[in-house]
């Protein structure tokens, strides 16, 4: 009888193996030092030689071991006085050798960690610090099970390579900072543009693929350098082309060609008029509100009509748009209400001599009430500056209440939907539908993240709300940003997730990441910031 030695065809029975995936690659130089290590956290593969750190100063060579330099964040409900704030990974100090166990001890003073303390539904790993496990395919660095009101959860931690990224800037002044569509430039570089403006508010758009990487290698890197400072709320200087010059920080109020702004506007012109009608009735027989953008008149506004205003017979510069609105009164700059113009009356074109009358009262202010002065008409009509009364003055007083402090605001936008989705999955498209479903909430660092409508993972994150210094580079160049996706245990095992690469909260918590080649040695605990909700058993935050 003839043996048989293949299957003839049976579904599935002559299907391949699956390559054996190496956790370090074979180093491309046959002949490169053997004192050095090849970094294989993200395509640069430098080369590290002992007691050196790579191109990014995320990774070294600590004792022929790579290492990922910074601690990983773990972010607890709330943290005690006296606990330790940095705690090495016992296991992985060992494995990592005795003068890395030594490098990774706890600093003189602190008390080691307590497992007893970690409770499981009080603890949440952060991408922050995590490393990365380059190429893509290979699981993610940390996929953590734990607990949120009962239920099994999982979260998939890691730092992700962005390449499609920017940060979406929102700069709360009446200034004009430079036309819409002007070229951004860092130390003579362009990283970015400007927008469309806001309420109240200045925008910008900075990075992005097209300055990392489709312009000259110096833009490439000045551009990383810009959006690496911005997103970890420092300070940035920057020039506008045909407009001003800035200096941005996340959480700080904006220098405006060396000037910082105080106060974001109470609203238009128009607003402004609507807002405070009742407050001028009696004080004033005239009001004008100047903004770059809609200038309020009160007597011809219908606030002013539903008031019983007398016409003041005032003829205004601009535009009409509807009674009491005007545009275009002036061109758009850094005086009064955001327009050019320091002399106010000179958007008065004159007055109707058959509605007007001597002694009439005119209070001409801007938005913020920064800029306000008080006339009266002589006898040719022409307006006299004055002394303001106080009743008046207290009403400017007013509108500058009601204005917010001016702040920068920076939001880091990326595109999630590429290959980081392997370290989750290994179907990625799974991973979308999951988040699209409501199924997998998306963090960066621990803070809300904002899912955009329609294809693809595009999320947003307010830096002010993420750990200090999340943000890091590699030399492609691209961005090095922190991103977790928690989800119940039984919906990641159902969109493919890497189960056997999933680690008890206290296993994650004494041993670290998963991987030894290039993991970090230590954890840093920081308290959940107030402004934050907890990220586990959460929804996401959907377009």
């Amino acid at each position: 009888m003839t043996e048989h030695t293949k299957t003839d065809g049976l579904p599935g029975m002559d299907a391949p193996e699956l390559p054996q995936v190496l956790e370090r690659a074979r180093p491309r130089n046959e002949r490169m030092n053997a004192a050095k290590v090849e970094c294989n956290a993200c395509p640069v593969l430098c080369q590290i030689s002992e007691g050196r750190s790579g191109a990014c100063d995320r990774y070294a060579n600590q004792a022929g071991v790579l290492v990922r330099v910074d601690p990983v964040v773990l972010l607890r409900k709330t943290i005690e006085d006296g606990e330790a704030k940095l705690v090495p990974f016992s296991g992985r100090a060992i494995e990592a050798g005795a003068e890395a166990a030594e490098a990774a001890e706890a600093p003189a003073g602190q008390p080691t960690w307590n497992g007893d303390l970690l409770l499981t539904e009080e603890v949440f790993v952060t991408g922050v610090g995590s490393s990365t496990t380059y190429p893509d395919y290979k699981p993610a660095p940390f996929i953590v099970g734990s607990q949120a009101d009962g239920v099994d959860m999982v979260t998939v931690v890691t730092e992700g390579i962005f390449s499609y990224c920017s940060f979406k800037v929102k700069i709360d002044t009446d200034r004009f900072l430079g036309p819409e569509q002007a070229n951004v430039r860092c130390k003579g570089e362009v990283v970015g543009h400007v927008t469309t403006a806001e309420y109240g508010s200045q925008m910008l758009s900075l990075g992005g693929v097209h300055h990392l990487t489709g312009g000259s290698k110096k833009e490439g890197r000045i551009a990383n350098e810009m959006m690496q400072a911005l997103g970890n709320k420092q300070a940035v200087e920057l020039t506008i082309d045909g407009g001003s010059q800035l200096v941005i920080q996340a959480g700080h109020a904006p220098i405006v060609n060396g000037v910082a702004e105080q106060r974001m506007r109470v609203g238009c012109g128009s607003a402004a008029i609507g807002i405070f009608a009742r407050q001028f009735f009696g004080q004033a027989d005239e009001v004008v509100v100047v903004d770059d953008h809609i200038t309020g008149v009160l007597t011809e506004h219908q606030a002013g009509r539903c008031l019983d205003m007398k016409s003041s017979g005032i003829k205004m510069r601009g535009r009409k748009s509807t009674p009491g609105r005007y545009f275009q009164v002036a061109n758009p700059g850094t005086g009064w209400g955001g327009t050019d113009i320091a002399d106010p009356l000179s958007i008065i074109e004159g007055w109707d001599e058959a509605v007007a009358w001597p002694g009439l009262r005119l209070l001409m202010t801007s938005t913020t009430g920064e800029h306000a002065s008080w006339y009266v008409l002589d006898e040719s009509l022409v307006p006299v500056e004055a002394e303001m009364p106080e009743a008046v003055r207290r009403i400017v007083e007013r509108i500058g209440e009601n204005c917010e402090p001016s702040l920068t605001s920076v939001l880091f936008l990326g595109g999630a939907g590429g290959s980081l989705r392997a370290g989750v999955t290994e179907n990625p498209v799974l991973l979308t539908r999951s988040i699209k479903n409501a199924l997998v909430n998306v963090t960066c660092g621990g803070a809300p993240a904002y899912v955009w409508p329609g294809g693809g993972i595009t999320v947003m994150a307010d830096v002010l709300r993420m750990p200090d210094n999340s943000f890091g580079t590699v030399p492609t160049p691209a961005i090095v940003a922190p991103i977790e996706f928690s989800m119940r245990r039984s919906d990641y095992e159902l969109l493919g997730g890497h189960m056997g690469e999933v680690r008890s909260l206290r296993e994650v918590l004494e041993r670290g990441a998963w991987h030894n080649d290039g993991a970090p040695l230590s954890a840093s605990w920081l308290a959940l910031p107030s402004a934050n909700p907890w990220p586990l058993g959460r929804p996401p935050l959907l377009g």
